[in-house]
């Protein structure tokens, strides 16, 4: 895997993870004004480990869903 870091059409920084085979499977969702804060966004996804929490939100989500009128 690789992360690609690039200027969008804004001239905003992104990045995106790639795996081997090409496919997308992160990315920064946000554009960075200055470089060093794109390469910080990464550093936080390539600092989070085994250890870092997974929470199923769908069951707080359906029950948000299902008090809103149709």
């Amino acid at each position: 895997m690789r992360f690609e870091l690039y200027k969008d059409h804004a001239g905003d920084w992104r990045w995106r993870l790639r795996t081997t085979n090409g496919d997308v499977i992160a990315d920064s969702a946000e554009g960075y004004r200055h470089r060093g804060d794109c390469e910080h966004g990464i550093a936080l996804v390539k600092g989070t480990t085994a250890e870092t929490l997974v929470v199923d939100m769908s069951a707080k989500i359906a029950a948000s869903d299902a008090g809103k009128p149709a």
